[in-house]
Formats: C-alpha cells, sequence, structure tokens
C-alpha cells in the first residue's frame, strides 16, 4: 500500500510545488492511516489543514480505498 500512496503523493506534489511547498510520505500504518509532512511554503500556511483534508486526503482516498485518513506531522 506504501508504493500506492507515494504513487498518489507524487501525483499532487506539482501542484503544491506550484506554490512554494510541497508534502513528504513518512509513514503508512497498517489501518490506513497516512502521516505526510507538509514543507515549504506549506508549512507555515495558515489554509494547510484544508490543503492536507480537501485536497490531499481526499485524492489519496479516491486513488488507495484502503486509505482512512491522513495526518500531518
Amino acid at each position: 500500500m506504501k508504493e500506492k500512496v507515494q504513487k498518489a503523493i507524487d501525483d499532487v506534489r506539482p501542484s503544491l510545488q506550484a506554490d512554494g511547498g510541497d508534502v513528504q510520505l513518512v509513514d503508512v500504518s497498517e489501518d490506513g492511516i497516512v502521516k505526510v509532512r507538509l514543507v515549504g511554503a506549506c508549512a507555515g500556511c495558515p489554509m494547510s489543514q484544508m490543503t492536507l483534508k480537501a485536497g490531499i486526503e481526499k485524492y489519496l482516498k479516491k486513488m488507495v480505498p484502503e486509505v482512512k485518513s491522513v495526518v500531518s506531522v
């Protein structure tokens, strides 16, 4: 599952990089919790939680149905 998640993150990465940010995969647990680290402009952005939940999490759940939640660490 981790490879599928990494591929999906690689798909959304250009959108984040266009705004000066990025996302790094930290871990994928057995129960479908994906841990990511927002870096660059995303790290201090007040909209980062919306980006995380409405953007990254929504896309990952669509591409990898086993994903239950995405959290920032």
